[in-house]
């Protein structure tokens, strides 16, 4: 199905080229005074100018024209050359009932391509803090929508496995128990199957590694030593980073999954180190690369640029690789396993200038073709009340996990307030609901804004929050049921032309869809989403405040009603679970 702002367009446009004009003058848009008109269409007053007559003059013969439209009524031409119009009633039913009998509601799907999404980005052995939150889901709800639209999209996580980090949680576990058989370059033996720490202990060996290496040069440098034998492949040091990424990982998985966010690869930087060799030889023997105070550089510079942009570095002066240099050969790599059309990384806005660099080093050097399209999505901070990132009441950085129990406290109390229910219901209903307050309170924010987290607006059931939307779902839920138990069948349910302004207001809104979900996968944009529903929602409960649903004594008008608000709940429900969550069935 064609998108219905380009039906309408194309009445107005024949009607242009039916007077004697420029067709491609009629191009129409949602109106910007609603109270005056539904659509607009302002292309007579530039076609004017080039006829040199008075703009009213093309507007009067173009509305003459659609004086019989079967799309539009009530087509006005007013001063100085507007042209104002609504749709037809029976036309706006007619594409609604299409909708829904058509698959993903009749959106016209692009043509398929291979993309890959580089999200998420924790570190291995450290706890996720609320810093991973926004990567992570609006990567997730990136990669959905892409899917939607019929896209073949692979996530990655991309893991920190391969750094110092690793390098200081090995010290330290080296500084508590001396005698494992990890650090005896002797041992000859099997390492042990058990790690000789739980994840909990890692999460509070990192950070005590990582300051005694800010005050102590000699635990600094056996830090490296530690990251030299794991990079080298020093057995002892590689079953014990096996270990690390165990246990890393399946706490990572069980955090993650309370998110609705799922990868489909769990690759780190150390995925790809057996490419690095081959892929600075070849930057070498290309001319890409060369030595620049001891370290091994690219340079991406432009003439077009207007600030200085430093050469990418590959190599460091001893030799070692950063993240530049694994980011590199994760691209590589890539390409040979997926030849994706499009990469799209999502991380803090403030490596924007990294990814300017890794980019162009990635196409002067060939490892990625002049078709591919490198994307970063760059998004801001999640702030406290007081305008500052985040933090726990002490000034600590607050752990993810505990960011999602304290929405979830917050909805368990809101439910079971002044609420006869049932304890375990509660419970259940609240990390659902909770969890739309988290998802939704972020992904409505455009992503490369900065955003307060309000933890009491986020958790209200009124206003533009995850809540509303929900309740709003459950509503229509409730009154479906009801139908049902009065004995009427949702097949039999058949959509009709609107009976009352709040019914067609609502029948407009759902024609948006299509429209909403193409700028939201070609702009890599989840926040037009959230706008879509919030505007949904605000419809249907203007529609079932002023119409009289279950209690219609005309049945056809009834099921009607039900088949339209059906319809909302379907388009509701899929919008939601693009965005990474889903409505409880009673709330």
């Amino acid at each position: 199905m064609k998108k219905i702002l380009d039906l309408i367009s194309e009445e107005v446009m024949a009607a242009f080229g039916a007077a004697g004009f420029d067709k491609n003058a009629g191009k129409v848009t949602v109106s910007n005074r609603p109270d005056l008109c539904e659509y607009q269409c302002n292309g007579a007053m530039a076609l004017a100018k080039q006829l040199h007559t008075a703009p009213i003059n093309v507007a009067n013969a173009v509305a003459e024209k659609l004086a019989d439209s079967k799309v539009l009524k009530d087509v006005v031409a007013v001063m100085p050359g507007f042209i104002n119009m609504n749709i037809n009633e029976e036309f706006l039913s007619d594409y609604v009932a299409k909708m829904a009998e058509e698959d993903k509601f009749g959106m016209e799907l692009p043509q398929s391509k291979k993309i890959v999404i580089d999200y998420g980005g924790p570190n291995v052995a450290k706890a996720l803090h609320v810093g991973h939150l926004r990567p992570a889901i609006i990567g997730e709800s990136i990669k959905r929508i892409l899917r939607y639209v019929g896209h073949d999209v692979t996530g990655d996580v991309h893991m920190g496995d391969w750094g110092t980090p690793m390098g200081l949680v090995m010290t330290e576990i080296q500084c508590r128990q001396p005698d494992l058989p990890y650090f005896d370059d002797n041992f000859k033996g099997e390492y042990p199957k058990e790690a000789p720490f739980t994840v909990r202990d890692l999460e509070e060996i990192y950070p005590t590694a990582s300051a005694k290496s800010k005050e102590d040069p000699e635990y600094k440098a056996r830090a490296l030593e530690a990251t030299y034998k794991l990079q080298t492949g020093v057995p002892g040091y590689r079953a014990l980073w096996n270990h690390i990424m165990d246990a890393s990982v399946t706490d990572m998985k069980r955090i993650y999954e309370t998110l609705h966010v799922d990868f489909d690869l769990w690759n780190g930087e150390s995925t790809v180190q057996y490419l690095i060799p081959e892929m600075v030889q070849e930057m070498k023997d290309g001319g890409y690369a060369y030595e620049s105070d001891g370290a091994l550089v690219v340079d991406v510079k432009e003439e077009t640029d207007t600030k200085e942009v430093p050469p990418c570095i590959i190599l460091k002066s001893d030799g070692a690789s950063l993240y530049n240099t694994t980011d590199l050969a994760t691209i590589k790599e890539r390409v040979m396993k997926f030849d994706p059309k499009q990469i799209i990384y999502i991380t803090d806005k403030r490596q924007d200038l990294y990814f300017l660099q890794v980019f162009r080093a990635a196409k002067k050097t060939k490892l990625v073709g002049d078709d591919v399209v490198l994307s970063h999505i760059g998004f801001g901070t999640m702030n406290g009340k007081d305008g500052k990132p985040f933090k726990t009441r002490d000034g600590g950085v607050m752990r993810l996990e505990s960011l999602i129990g304290d929405i979830q406290d917050e909805m368990l109390k809101k439910i079971t307030d002044n609420k006869d229910i049932d304890p375990e219901e509660a419970k259940k209903t609240s990390k659902i609901v909770g969890l739309s307050a988290l998802l939704y309170g972020d992904l409505s924010n455009q992503a490369v804004k900065d955003y307060i987290f309000d933890i009491d607006r986020f958790t209200s059931f009124e206003g533009n929050t995850g809540p509303y939307i929900l309740y709003t779902i459950v509503r229509i839920k409730s009154i479906i049921e009801k139908y049902k138990a009065q004995g009427g069948n949702l097949d039999n349910a058949k959509l009709g032309a609107p009976r009352n302004v709040s019914m067609k207001d609502l029948m407009k809104a759902l024609t948006g869809f299509s429209q909403m979900m193409e700028a939201a996968a070609n702009e890599l944009a989840p926040h037009k989403i959230c706008a879509f529903i919030y505007d949904l929602a605000n419809a249907l409960n203007s529609f079932y405040h002023e119409t009289k649903i279950l209690a219609e004594e005309d049945e056809k008008a009834k099921s009607e009603y039900i088949a339209l608000i059906n319809l909302t709940k379907n388009v509701l429900e899929t919008c939601i679970d693009l965005l990474g969550f889903e409505a409880p069935e009673r709330m």
